[in-house]
């Protein structure tokens, strides 16, 4: 009971965390393109946050492995308060190369935390879910990972509302506060060694894995890389240049990555089926039919509007199934031993994917326009579909 109501605990501010980490990531997009900011350099403003997620899952899960979880989930609080603070500090008045630097050194903050509280949560679910109960921990982690892309979709809708009501600096400020609530509601009741390894765990453990795990990182890279090339900058600026004001862009977000998540945690009653290998190498190949088919629909006469929210929602649905199949195999690849390296290995290697799809999403929308960003997300997906052919089935 003690193991149930800790993993409660942590998923309780892993899903608090997530509104903060999307309602901020809606507000730095929206503010800073108001103010006039390119394509390209909004993307830079999240380069130090997805960098610094991939170091953030390397070293932190043999952290939590020789620690417990509750020191990379108090560190994860604690940075993204100061990460939020740091940013209402920023100066309106200051050069846009000293604005720049400032971001992204306080989102490089911001990365860390996020890392740091996904890990913790995801990890604890290895600990308490029976290991010879494939189907039930299949329906863990889908659940706990649709309920956090909910969230995160809430935070959209509460980044564009907050913005929208109380400006940059007020907003920022008063999430800070909350956060800060949440650290010592969590530090009074969180208790035991969840997530600790039994096991001496040696620094070279950081980067040996199984041949199983390489390949589903690997996958996972390429996967979120053809998510994030379209959905960081070029989405964001496209709507915005098609009209939509700061509240409809964050309200529409919100929605899409909401419905997103309850198709996520839905995904073991979708597929009715045990996922493995097979399953998450089928589901990469459909996946490039949909950026392939939003090229076609724009390029033709077709409402831009209306041909965008249709292909959203196909993807919202095929991308859920691809992401819950990759999270459960990740755990069953694993050992409750090594489960915090083994998952920390495993989203560095999805951090890495964010990384270069913010990269390549304001590059490509810089020079190629919207259709280049699905061009890039259409071969992105091929690699983590082939990536994926040697997947145990």
């Amino acid at each position: 009971m003690t193991s149930l109501r800790n993993y409660a605990l942590v998923t309780g501010v892993y899903w608090g965390f997530t509104v903060t980490d999307g309602a901020l990531r809606m507000m730095v997009v929206l503010h800073f393109y108001r103010l006039g900011y390119d394509a390209v350099s909004i993307a830079f403003l999240f380069l130090f946050y997805e960098f610094f997620g991939i170091i953030t899952n390397l070293f932190g899960g043999w952290i939590a492995a020789r620690s417990g979880v509750r020191i990379t989930l108090y560190g994860g609080l604690l940075l993204q308060i100061a990460a939020l603070t740091m940013l209402a500090l920023l100066d309106p008045h200051w050069t846009s190369s000293v604005a720049v630097a400032y971001v992204m050194a306080a989102q490089a903050l911001s990365g860390i935390a996020t890392d740091l509280t996904k890990m913790s949560s995801k990890s604890a679910i290895k600990v308490i879910v029976p290991q010879n109960s494939d189907g039930a921990l299949f329906k863990w982690v889908a659940r706990l990972t649709g309920s956090r892309n909910a969230l995160k979709g809430l935070g959209f809708f509460v980044g564009g509302a907050l913005l929208a009501t109380f400006g940059f600096k007020g907003a920022l400020l008063g999430m800070a506060a909350a956060l800060t609530l949440v650290l010592f509601a969590t530090a009074a009741s969180l208790t035991g060694d969840l997530g600790w390894s039994k096991k001496t765990v040696k620094f070279t453990a950081l980067l040996s894995k199984s041949s199983n795990i390489n390949r589903l990182s690997a996958a996972r890279l390429f996967l979120f890389a053809s998510r994030d090339v379209w959905f960081v900058v070029g989405l964001l600026v496209f709507l915005s240049q098609l009209g939509w004001s700061s509240n409809v862009v964050g309200g529409f977000l919100a929605v899409w990555v909401i419905g997103y998540g309850f198709i996520q945690a839905a995904v073991p009653e979708l597929l009715r089926s045990k996922a493995d290998g097979g399953s998450a190498r089928n589901w990469a190949f459909i996946l490039i039919l949909i950026p392939a088919g939003l090229i076609a629909a724009l390029k033709s006469a077709a409402d831009p509007t209306q041909a965008l929210i249709a292909g959203l929602a196909i993807f919202a649905v095929v991308f859920a199934i691809n992401s819950a199949i990759h999270s459960y195999l990740v755990l069953v690849y694993t050992d409750g031993n090594s489960v915090a390296l083994d998952v920390g290995f495993y989203y560095m290697a999805n951090a890495g994917g964010r990384l270069l799809g913010t990269l390549l999403s304001g590059l490509l929308y810089q020079y190629a326009g919207f259709t280049g960003c699905l061009w890039g997300s259409a071969i992105l997906v091929l690699t983590a579909a082939i990536l994926s052919l040697k997947l145990p089935a």
